[in-house]
This record gives structure tokens, C-alpha cells and sequence, in this order.
């Protein structure tokens, strides 16, 4: 398990850049280069070089020109662009992805999150913005390798341990929950608020979520295909103890303004994966059950079924 210091108090760098900040190039091509500034030393593209002095000391938002007479508009990355360009061991969460989470999810200020599995770190960054320092994630990675990659990303972008985060390198255990009390030490009932799942095999957890989670509270798959869908809505759907499960996928299509000449542009974000959520019931709850109109396609061959004196399929 990692450690932190829970004193730490995480910033957003603000102001002039200073050696040590995390720097975007942009040229006029789009074409982005993050490079972290370290005086004396400079940045080398076939377009010529540019020293990072030129830049330390710049506000935000400058724009630099490089030996070679290229211009590049400097900025800090925000954290959709740091994830698309971070190092990586498993897949990525797309910020498309990631922003559905937050907000379907309801990712709140101080929340409990148990994250299964960390991959390269992306969503743990997404979730640790969101839960602040009073918040708690715990992020689970059964590789080794891949939690090594994790912990340098998140502390990468945050500068240093982030106090939220707890990562723990091995597999889900049959029972989890926060230490009791959170972590301001305050009476609570215990249990995590959130739960998100980015695993091959989610449903062999759902009960371990179940029992995980406070009454309320919400757990959210990630899956990329539709036998996982199906299995995971149906595991929630069977067990009981969770409301009627909300399954969707996003698709992010940009485009292209140019005066009057406005269209789509040729190329989106397409499938990426499958969002699952279900809120977790009061125990000893019984869902009510599901009350919904029958297809038209479905009424129609129960018709048919009866007018030819055949018993209709289920």
C-alpha cells in the first residue's frame, strides 16, 4: 500500500511559469508537446529548438518562437490532455469516459471511492480532483507494473503524493470498506459512497460491492463489450440489493468552423466502452419489480403466436 502525508495540500499551479511546471506546445499545426521546465535546458524538434529559459518566468498563455521560426502557444495541460498524453500500462479512461463517470457517478467533495483496477492512473487523477484532500481513494491494481506506471502518473500531475490516494497492489478482497470514522475522524456509519469498477470481470464483485457500500451509495462498471454489459446488469438486476441499473456509451464527434463552412469534422472518439450504474439499496430491501410496456415487436408476436393457438415465447 501506498502512504501519504494527509497534511499535504494539493494546488493548481497558478501564474508565471516556474521551473518544474508541466508545459504544453502547441504549434500551428495542432500538433501539442509537454515538457516540463528545467533551467538550461531546451526543447529539440526538427522545427528548431527552444530553451526552457525563453518560457520560465512567461505567463501562461505566451506564445514562444522556436530557433527554427515556429510559434508555439505555451499553457499548462489540463488533465484531459494529460491523460491522452500520460505513459501507459493498461488502457486509459478517455476524458469523454471520465467526465460521464464523474458526473453520472456523482463524484462529490470528500467522498469515499474504492477504484478496481488503477490501469495507468487516469481516472484515479479524475477522481482525486474531484474528492479533494477530505475525500479518500482507494485504488486497487493487481499488477505490479501497472501500479508502478500509476503512482508516477498521479504524482506527475499533482506534483508530489496526492493525500487522498491510497493504491494497493493486488487483487479486490472478499470484504473492503474505509478505515472507520474516514479520515477526519468524525463519527460516520461507515462503508464507501462510491465504488468504480474498470475490470474484466465486474460481476464477480457485485456482492463485494453490495456489502462495501453505504445505503444510497452508487457503484459504476466500465466495460467494453456487450456479453459484459449484459452479464453485469443482469448480476445487479439478480442480487437484489441494488435500483434498476442505467447502461449507456458515449460519442464524442468534434467540428470543423471555418466561417461558413461548418461540418463535422471526418474523424470522432467513437465506442471506447459501456458505463453501468446502480445505486445501492437499504438492507433487507426488496427492489419492486420492473413494470415495463412490452416492445412493439414483442406484442406483435405474442398475437400472432395466440391466433395460431401456439403458447407465446418467453
Amino acid at each position: 500500500m501506498t502512504t501519504v502525508n494527509l497534511a499535504t495540500v494539493i494546488r493548481q499551479p497558478r501564474g508565471p511559469f516556474a521551473p518544474g511546471d508541466q508545459v504544453q506546445l502547441t504549434d500551428p499545426k495542432g500538433r501539442r508537446h509537454r515538457v516540463v521546465l528545467e533551467a538550461g535546458r531546451s526543447f529539440h524538434t526538427h522545427r528548431g529548438t527552444l530553451a526552457h529559459d525563453d518560457l520560465i518566468g512567461s505567463q501562461e498563455g505566451s506564445v514562444v518562437v522556436s530557433s527554427g521560426g515556429t510559434a508555439y502557444v505555451a499553457l499548462r495541460p489540463l488533465l484531459a490532455d494529460y491523460t491522452l498524453s500520460m505513459a501507459r500500462g493498461a488502457a486509459v479512461v478517455y476524458p469523454k469516459d471520465a467526465g460521464q463517470i464523474l458526473a453520472h457517478g456523482d463524484i462529490f467533495a470528500g467522498a469515499r471511492v474504492l477504484e478496481a483496477g488503477a490501469g495507468s492512473g487516469a481516472l484515479a487523477c479524475w477522481l482525486l480532483r474531484a474528492v479533494g484532500e477530505s475525500g479518500l481513494v482507494v485504488s486497487y491494481e493487481r499488477r505490479p507494473d501497472f501500479a508502478k506506471i500509476a503512482q508516477d502518473n498521479v504524482e506527475r500531475y499533482f506534483g508530489e503524493a496526492h493525500p487522498a490516494w491510497r493504491l494497493i497492489v493486488g487483487d479486490l478482497p472478499a470484504a473492503a470498506g474505509p478505515e472507520p470514522g474516514g479520515q477526519d475522524g468524525t463519527e460516520d456509519p461507515g462503508g464507501y459512497d462510491r465504488i468504480v469498477l474498470d475490470l474484466l470481470a465486474p460481476w464477480e464483485h457485485a456482492e463485494l460491492a453490495a456489502a462495501s457500500l453505504v445505503p444510497g451509495g452508487l457503484i459504476c462498471c466500465y466495460v467494453a463489450t456487450t456479453t459484459q454489459l449484459s452479464r453485469i446488469v443482469e448480476t445487479l438486476r439478480g442480487q437484489g440489493n441494488f435500483d434498476e441499473p442505467a447502461a449507456w456509451e458515449t460519442l464524442q464527434r468534434g467540428w470543423h468552423i471555418d466561417g461558413l463552412a461548418v461540418r463535422p469534422d471526418h474523424r470522432m472518439v467513437g465506442h471506447t466502452g459501456f458505463l453501468v450504474t446502480a445505486r445501492r439499496l437499504a438492507d433487507g430491501v426488496i427492489p419492486p419489480p420492473r413494470r415495463r410496456r412490452p416492445s412493439k415487436g414483442a406484442s406483435a408476436a405474442a398475437e400472432q403466436a395466440a391466433a395460431a393457438g401456439l403458447a407465446p415465447t418467453a
